[in-house]
C-alpha cells in the first residue's frame, strides 16, 4: 500500500472530513481513502442496507418503543358479496 501525505488542506474540510467519517462510524483515513477510491475508481464504499439501519437507530432504543395492538385484517375484495360487488364488476 501506498502512502500519501496531503500538506495545506483548508481547516474547514478537515473539521467536516472529520464529522462526515463520525457519522460513518469510520476513521477520517478511511473516509478520505474511500472519497478517493470512489473518485479515481468509480467504485463506491455502499454499506449493507441492515448495517445503515441499525447504526441509525442504535441509540433509540427500539426495544422500549411500545407495540401497537392488533387489528383484524380486512377483507379481501374478491370475498364481498351484495350489491357493492355488483356496482364494482360494473353489472
Amino acid at each position: 500500500m501506498a502512502t500519501l501525505m496531503i500538506r495545506s488542506l483548508d481547516e474547514r474540510v478537515k473539521t467536516e472530513l472529520r464529522v462526515l467519517a463520525a457519522r460513518r462510524g469510520v476513521s477520517m483515513e478511511q473516509h478520505a481513502r474511500d472519497i478517493l477510491e470512489q473518485a479515481v475508481l468509480g467504485t463506491a464504499h455502499v454499506e449493507p442496507f441492515a448495517q445503515r439501519v441499525q447504526r441509525r437507530f442504535a441509540t433509540v432504543g427500539v426495544e422500549a418503543l411500545p407495540v401497537p395492538p392488533r387489528r383484524t385484517a380486512r377483507v379481501p375484495a374478491a370475498a364481498v358479496q351484495g350489491p357493492l360487488r355488483t356496482l364494482r364488476s360494473g353489472r
